[in-house]
């Protein structure tokens, strides 16, 4: 089983690499956009702004690869910026377009709707609730904390979402389109809640 980490100059890529290396998976990080079909399975991490980090991957050829990966039906796991940019758009400074492989967008928080005063970035410890059944998610609790660092979220339709966390309002925290996985919290840094859905993108997709 060969798993490889996009490269694509925005990613977390030792952290997330490392929480691989304590299942003693070996991945391989990746810039080459020839080489994504050689892997079974794939990660896009991501860290800034939607729109740089959609110029960055359409610089090395990156976005099509990983396209062609998700159309393979092999599994690709997006996490933070990397499933944000699994959406149609994005509204992140200006309106940008993204992959396409998950039907939604990517929207600021709406401080209208929120009942207290809350912070931009949403970040620190948040619960996840379950709303489907996806092998990512298999072992764990009904809800559970991971660890989250974001000023944007995806909108998408209910039936995508097998994860939702409430700050302010409900908003799609988790999402699976068969093949395509998408987690807005950093499983890297969630601990052992993190560490299992690692676990479970080893052994159960």
């Amino acid at each position: 089983m060969k798993t490889g980490i996009v490269d694509y100059n925005m990613g977390n890529l030792s952290s997330v690499k490392n929480a691989f290396l304590k299942y003693g998976i070996e991945v391989q990080v990746e810039g080459d956009a020839n080489s994504l079909k050689e892997f079974d399975k794939l990660i896009l991490p991501g860290v800034g702004a939607f729109g740089d980090a959609m110029e960055h991957l359409k610089e090395r050829g990156l976005d099509e690869a990983v396209k062609e990966f998700a159309k393979s039906g092999k599994p690709l796991l997006g996490i933070c910026l990397g499933m944000q940019l699994l959406f149609d758009k994005s509204e992140e400074f200006g309106s940008h377009l993204g992959l396409g492989l998950v039907p939604g967008e990517v929207r600021f928080f709406d401080k209208s709707k929120f009942q207290k005063r809350l912070k931009i970035p949403h970040m620190g410890w948040n619960k996840l609730f379950k709303q489907k059944n996806s092998p990512l998610l298999k072992g764990l609790e009904e809800s559970f904390y991971l660890y989250f660092v974001h000023s944007y979220h995806a909108v998408c339709d209910d039936r995508y979402a097998i994860g939702k966390t409430f700050y302010g309002y409900e908003f799609a925290s988790a999402v699976q389109k068969e093949n395509v996985y998408g987690f807005q919290p950093h499983p890297e840094k969630s601990h052992n809640n993190g560490l299992k859905i690692i676990e479970n993108f080893i052994k159960e997709v």
